[in-house]
């Protein structure tokens, strides 16, 4: 568990919880992994007692230690709750899936997109955050905060424009990183979404992989649904701070976190447009194909049909010079045999140059 206190332009790391609220404009950040959690509960519980005024209830703290819980928001008339599922890093997934076994393959990516769930507790004067182990985007910020705090006694004018002014403020700053994440898979997937389009309209291209196509629609589903729940839970913790905005933030800084909430909410909302775009491309693509496959397919059978009409009249004649009657005109003759070839040559080039000539044989550029 780690503890940092914010001050008006000034930060510290704290050894333990203080027993007095910050001074005023300030607000303690207590930030923990989910693993453990229980075990500094009861300190938790102190620290949520002394610097914000009520402890966390029984069914938000279930919440906290959920894995799986989805995006969400829920708040009591002294603290906000806010459960937000981020993408999982590469070496998490990893830990979870071991090394990719089909590396290389159209659409690998899709089948290995994961999330963490991370839950914060926002207080006027006070932001507890839960974790997954090594979690980013908590380890982020606080190296950049660490960093500015080792450049001098004092932090720089630019670094003290930098720090949060507020736990909300600290909370919108670390969803925005988290939504951005998001922002950045997305190139990857339209990559690999586009090169299998690409191959699938090729000429000539291997049968698709349509496994791989129903797991990246899966992994698309899967990121609409949480986008979703995500954009919701912002939107509620929006209009919960419109109707009730705390007392203690002076209104261009309320104006600010507002603004910062909304931005939020646009890069969500540009997330799911995204993946609704990705999903109708990749049924685009595959009507797209079967309408390929059956113009090809309807070319074959026409070329079919038309070889089939020149050898009709061919089969006649050969039927009517098969029959078993001892007299048929020109079987006696010499040169019979060589009329009837030459005649049905003549049949069949002349009924070839005609479909020709009516593109019953030609072949279509595809």
């Amino acid at each position: 568990m780690q503890i940092v206190e914010f001050a008006k332009g000034t930060l510290r790391f704290l050894e333990s919880v203080p027993h007095q609220p910050p001074p005023e404009g300030g607000f303690v950040w207590i930030y923990l992994e989910r693993e453990q959690l229980e075990t500094n509960l009861p300190a938790l519980q102190r620290a949520a007692q002394a610097l914000g005024g009520s402890h966390l209830l029984d069914v938000h703290v279930k919440d906290l230690l959920n894995r799986s819980h989805p995006s969400r928001y829920d708040y009591t008339s002294v603290y906000d709750l806010v459960i937000f599922r981020r993408l999982a890093t590469e070496q998490e997934v990893q830990a979870e899936l071991g090394d990719p076994q089909d590396k290389g393959k159209p659409l690998a990516r899709f089948s290995r997109i994961r999330t963490r769930a991370v839950g914060y507790v926002v207080f006027d004067r006070l932001l507890i955050t839960v974790h997954p182990e090594r979690c980013f985007a908590a380890r982020t910020f606080i190296e950049r905060y660490l960093s500015d705090a080792l450049q001098a006694e004092g932090l720089t004018a630019a670094a003290r424009s930098r720090l949060p002014v507020s736990a909300a403020d600290l909370m919108i700053r670390m969803l925005n990183l988290m939504v951005d994440s998001y922002l950045e898979l997305r190139k990857d997937l339209s990559g690999d979404l586009d090169h299998w389009q690409q191959g699938l309209l090729a000429v000539g291209s291997r049968p698709a992989d349509w496994g791989a196509l129903m797991t990246a629609r899966n992994a698309l589903h899967m990121l609409e649904d949480m986008c979703e729940e995500q954009n919701d839970a912002m939107q509620e913790w929006l209009d919960t701070q419109r109707e009730q905005p705390p007392s203690w933030m002076g209104q261009a800084e309320l104006d600010g976190l507002l603004a910062r909430a909304r931005d939020v909410v646009e890069h969500i909302q540009r997330v799911v447009h995204h993946v609704r775009r990705m999903e109708q491309g990749a049924e685009t693509a595959v009507q797209i194909h079967f309408s390929a496959v059956g113009h090809r397919t309807n070319e074959i059978m026409r070329t079919l049909t038309a070889l089939t009409a020149i050898f009709l009249p061919l089969n006649l004649i050969a039927g009517i010079f098969g029959m078993n009657f001892e007299f048929l005109p020109v079987i006696h003759s010499e040169l019979g045999f060589w009329w009837t070839i030459g005649s049905m040559a003549t049949i069949a080039v002349v009924l070839g140059v005609v479909f020709w000539r009516k593109r019953y044989l030609a072949r279509t550029a595809r």
